[in-house]
């Protein structure tokens, strides 16, 4: 039977949707923006693990922004209609690549700061129509972890295998193990003929070559797409299907001419004349609507304990094991564990709630629990049940979310 993520989302409590807001609008309630935290956590150590460095950059421009990056005359229907302010029209950007190459171009670049990596977890907008909006997977505001390298073009190879070998740790990390490496090259118009493609036949040529050599140095197998090339340069899609096997693309790696040109983008190069960097768009778990959406698929809800909103439920039997229950959840909140105590109602009916909240761990405390400074656990992903020492449940609980457990490690 399949799994829809808008089901369980809803279900869960993950995230809503309102007509006062609108269609392709979600609002990401307590316990999914939780989640979101978490991927966007996950997002920022591995993008600063390759190097890349934080900024803040608005979500609209001014119309000429995007007439300079080539974005309103290849996707002006999918934008939303211009504002006039002041005498000025702005648009809320459909991409975030245009806002880095201003970053890079807030001053002289040498050679020496190449490569100059940038990223940003940005909200992004897309005027898509009703009938395609669909939960998290279809939405108008995009958040997207999204990186973009500015580099020379004998850099472009080893950026490129930075990419993809931190792509392969976070969807390893995350569990993906299905996964499809697709090469989108040119159609069959080329050099820029009728305006399709931007850039030389010989660029073109460079660029396939280096993303090809970068698939081939880490042996990954890949497929080629003739015409699923971006209009500024080929690309990597990293294809995944979800729960009912529809592909979708999460992550890629792109090589970009038009903006570095359109901008007038320039570093100094080692002899001192002016050279024309590459521009790398990356993005390692696509946007975090989408992510979400497919996780929820493939877990079921019941999400990995590093992700999931409540980490430990704790049930104290009665009122006179309340004051252990707060220890131990004491000890746990003061490692950054998520914690709930659930204190009311009979102890069968309170182990079915945790159950179908997807909670990681519960904590059963009684008599001989309170006598033997023990734990009755229960890990209901694993369907397992055990007593152990409290501290070294704590431990264990602590051990399995900072590595960012796809299950419990059970006891």
């Amino acid at each position: 039977m399949s799994v829809d993520h808008r089901e369980l989302g809803r279900e869960l409590e993950f995230f809503t949707t309102t007509p006062i807001v609108g269609a392709g609008l979600p609002l990401w309630l307590p316990d999914g923006a939780i989640i979101r935290s978490e991927l966007e956590k996950f997002a920022a150590e591995q993008a600063a693990r390759s190097g890349c460095r934080g900024v803040y950059t608005p979500v609209m421009a001014k119309k000429e922004l995007y007439e300079r990056s080539g974005h309103w005359s290849k996707f002006s229907e999918d934008m939303f209609p211009e504002m006039q302010i002041g005498g000025e029209s702005f648009l809320l950007r459909p991409a975030n690549c245009p806002h880095h190459a201003q970053v890079f171009a807030a001053r002289g670049r040498s050679y020496r700061e190449l490569p100059f990596r940038l990223r940003e977890l940005g909200s992004m907008f897309r005027s898509e129509l009703s009938g395609v909006l669909s939960g998290l997977s279809r939405v108008r505001q995009i958040n997207l972890d999204d990186a973009h390298v500015f580099c020379t073009r004998d850099q472009v190879r080893a950026e490129v295998i930075v990419a993809i070998d931190a792509i392969e740790y976070c969807y390893s990390t995350l569990g993906i193990a299905e996964r499809e490496y697709r090469l989108s090259i040119r159609g069959a118009v080329s050099g820029g003929a009728a305006g399709q493609y931007l850039g030389t036949d010989a660029q073109w040529a460079t660029a396939e070559d280096q993303l090809r050599s970068a698939l081939n140095a880490r042996s990954i197998d890949y497929v080629e797409a003739k015409g699923e090339a971006a209009f500024y340069g080929p690309k990597i899609d990293v294809q995944v299907r979800d729960a009912n096997g529809r592909e979708e693309t999460l992550s890629t790696v792109q090589l970009d001419f038009n903006q570095p040109e359109r901008f007038g983008l320039e570093y100094t190069a080692e002899d001192g004349t002016k050279d024309r960097p590459v521009m790398i768009h990356r993005g390692l778990l696509g946007s975090m609507e989408r992510m979400t959406a497919l996780l929820i698929e493939r877990f079921e809800g019941r999400m990995p304990p590093w992700l999931a909103p409540n980490q430990v439920s704790i049930l104290p039997v009665g009122d006179r094991h309340q004051d252990a229950a707060e220890r131990l959840r004491a000890d746990l909140e003061a490692r950054d564990v998520r914690v709930a105590v659930a204190s009311e109602g009979a102890l069968g009916r309170r182990i079915r709630e945790a159950r179908t909240h997807r909670d990681s761990y519960v904590a059963v405390i009684g008599d001989n629990e309170v006598r033997g400074g023990t734990v009755d656990t229960l890990i209901p992903a694993r369907d397992e049940r055990a007593v152990v020492d409290a501290g070294v449940f704590v431990d264990q609980v602590v051990a399995d979310i900072n590595e960012r457990a796809l299950l419990p490690a059970g006891f």
